[in-house]
C-alpha cells in the first residue's frame, strides 16, 4: 500500500518541550514512521518554555482559528525534528501559550487546548496539506474527532481518520459547558453517549467515543482500563470500544539511552563488557554522599513522587529495610510532600546509606540508571513506563509491581532457571515491596553470577521504536479503511 500522510497533534514534543513520557513518544515515533516512508508532520503549542532548536521560519499569513464567537488569530512557525526532515508546526498565541507551563494552573486549560486542537486543523488548511489520519494524544486533542464527525463532516478534513492515544486515563480534561459554544460544537453532543460526564464536558471521553481507532501505551494497560478498578469512570466507554482499542508498547531512543556512548556517564560499558558500571556506581556514591562501598547493593529511584508511582510504599518500608539489610539507596524525585519529607528523614537517619536529591536533575537521573544495581518502581498504575526500560538498557535490574507496561516489559527472575530480566511483585503494599527488595539483595550477595546473567538478558531486550512504529502504521491503515467505509466523499 502507498505511504500515509500522518498528522501528530500533541501538547508535548521532545526535545522542544516535555512534561512527561508523552513528549518522549511524540518526539521519537514520527522519526521511525518517516523512516518507513510515511509523510509525517506535527503540531504543538508554542509555550514560553519551548526550546527553539534548529532553524525556524514563520508560515506565511495569519492563522484563523474558528473558536468562540468570532475568529481568533494566531501565528504558525515551522521547524523540523532534529536530524530529520519531519516538519513541526508551532502555534503562537500569547494569550494561551506565552506562559512557560504546558499544563497551566490558571484555570483555562480547557479553552487553551480547545483552541490548540482547532488550530491544528486550521494549519492543515493553511499549508495546503490534508492528512490521511490524525493521531491525537490524550485529552488535549479529544475534540478533534468530534469536529470531524460533526461540523466538519462534509469537508475534506471530515474524511480524515483519527487515532486517539491514551497516555494516562487519570487526566481527562474535565470542564463545564462553556467548552461547547467556545468550540462551536452543537449542543446535541452534550449527552452521555458523546462528551457529557456528570453534568460537564469530558474531553478524554470525547476522544474515546468519536475517534476511529484507540490506542494506549501497553497491552496490559489496555486491559486494565476496561475494568471498574482502573477505568477512572470511563471503563464502560472503553468496554464498548474494545474492538477498536489496541495496546502498543512505547519504545525508547536507543541512541540517546546507550551506556556505551552516553556523555552523562563517567565511564562507558556494554553487555559485552560491564566493567565501566562499577565506575558509574562509585561516581553516584560520591555524588550523593554515600559510603564508598562497591560490594554493597545500591538501589536507585528516579520518579515523580505521586501516589500513582507508589513511592510512599518505599518511604514506609525504608526504615525497616535499612535496619535489616546491608544496602544503599539513591533517590531522585519531587512531588508529594509527605514522601519528600520521609526521604529527607531517611537521609538524616541513615547517613552514607541513603542519599537523595529532592528535585530533578537530568544528568543525575542518568547516573542513577547507570550506577545503581537495582531500580525501584513500585507503581500502583503505570500505563507504560520508560524508566524501567532505561534501567534495563543500563544493566540495572528493575524491581516493579505487576501493572500496566511494567508487567509487559519486565520478566520475573527465576533462580537457577536462566530466566527473567527483573524482580516483580503483585500487591501494592510496603510489605510486598520490602520482601522483593530483600529478595533482590539476597540475589546480589548469594547468586552474583545469576544476577550478572540477568543484567545481560535485560540489556539484550529490544525496546526500540522500530517495532512499535510498524504496529502503529498498521493501526493507521485500519483507521483509514474504517473511515473510508463510513464517510461519503466530500
Amino acid at each position: 500500500m502507498p505511504p500515509l500522510k500522518i498528522l501528530f497533534v500533541s501538547p508535548e514534543v521532545e526535545p522542544f518541550v516535555k512534561a512527561g513520557g508523552l513528549g518522549d513518544m511524540v518526539g521519537a515515533l514520527p522519526k521511525e514512521l518517516a523512516a518507513l516512508g510515511h509523510d509525517v508532520r506535527l503540531v504543538c503549542p508554542l509555550y514560553g518554555s519551548v526550546k527553539r532548536i534548529g532553524a525556524w521560519e514563520p508560515v506565511a499569513g495569519p492563522l484563523g482559528v474558528e473558536v468562540d464567537s468570532q475568529t481568533r488569530w494566531a501565528r504558525t512557525w515551522r521547524t523540523t525534528l532534529p536530524g530529520t526532515a519531519v516538519p513541526v508546526y508551532f502555534i503562537e498565541h500569547d494569550e494561551y501559550f506565552a506562559r512557560p507551563e504546558v499544563y497551566s494552573g490558571a484555570g483555562d486549560n480547557d479553552l487553551r487546548f480547545v483552541f490548540f486542537a482547532r488550530a491544528a486543523l486550521a494549519v492543515c488548511e493553511q499549508v495546503g496539506w490534508t492528512p490521511d489520519v490524525i493521531h491525537g494524544h490524550d485529552w488535549t486533542t479529544g475534540l478533534i474527532p468530534v469536529w470531524l464527525n460533526t461540523t466538519l463532516r462534509g469537508t475534506a478534513l471530515g474524511r480524515v481518520a483519527t487515532v486517539f492515544t491514551i497516555h494516562n486515563l487519570e487526566h481527562q480534561g474535565l470542564s463545564d459547558k462553556r467548552v461547547l459554544p467556545y468550540a462551536r460544537l452543537p449542543w446535541s453532543e452534550f449527552n452521555a453517549q458523546s462528551l457529557e460526564s456528570y453534568g460537564g464536558v469530558n474531553m478524554m471521553k470525547a476522544g474515546l467515543v468519536h475517534a476511529t481507532k484507540l490506542t494506549t501505551v501497553s497491552p496490559t494497560y489496555a486491559e486494565e482500563i476496561r475494568t471498574a478498578e482502573s477505568g477512572c469512570g470511563l471503563d464502560h466507554v472503553l468496554r464498548s470500544r474494545a474492538p477498536d482499542l489496541i495496546g502498543i508498547l512505547n519504545g525508547v531512543d536507543t541512541v540517546s539511552w546507550d551506556p556505551a556512548t552516553d556523555p552523562a556517564l563517567p565511564a562507558h560499558y556494554s553487555a559485552a563488557d560491564l566493567r565501566g558500571k562499577a565506575a558509574c556506581k562509585a561516581a553516584l556514591q560520591e555524588e550523593l554522599e554515600l559510603e564508598s562501598a562497591p560490594g554493597v547493593p545500591l538501589f536507585g529511584v528516579v520518579a515523580r513522587l505521586a501516589p500513582q508511582k507508589g513511592l510512599d510504599l518505599l518511604a514506609e518500608a525504608l526504615p525497616l529495610i535499612m535496619q535489616r539489610m546491608r544496602v544503599q539507596f539513591a533517590l531522585l524525585g519531587s512531588g508529594d510532600g509527605p514522601t519528600e519529607a520521609a526521604f529527607a528523614r531517611a537521609v538524616r537517619r541513615f547517613p552514607g546509606r541513603v542519599g537523595a536529591h529532592l528535585g530533578f536533575d537530568a544528568g543525575l537521573a542518568r547516573l542513577i540508571q547507570a550506577g545503581s544495581d537495582f531500580f525501584v518502581m513500585p507503581s500502583r498504575s503505570e500505563p507504560c513506563g520508560l524508566t524501567q526500560l532505561y534501567a534495563m538498557r543500563y544493566g540495572t535490574a528493575p524491581i516493579v509491581r505487576a501493572t500496566g507496561g511494567l508487567a509487559d516489559t519486565v520478566w520475573n527472575y527465576a533462580p537457577g532457571a536462566e530466566a527473567g530480566t527483573g524482580f516483580v511483585f503483585g500487591d501494592a503494599t510496603a510489605l510486598a515491596l520490602y520482601d522483593t527488595i530483600g529478595w533482590a539483595a539476597a540475589t546480589y550477595y548469594e547468586r552474583p553470577q545469576e544476577l550478572d546473567a540477568l543484567r545481560r538478558r535485560a540489556m539484550a531486550q529490544d525496546f526500540s521504536w522500530g517495532r512499535s512504529a510498524a504496529r502503529y502504521a498498521e493501526v493507521y491503515r485500519w483507521a483509514v479503511e474504517a473511515r473510508t467505509a463510513t464517510v461519503a466523499p466530500a
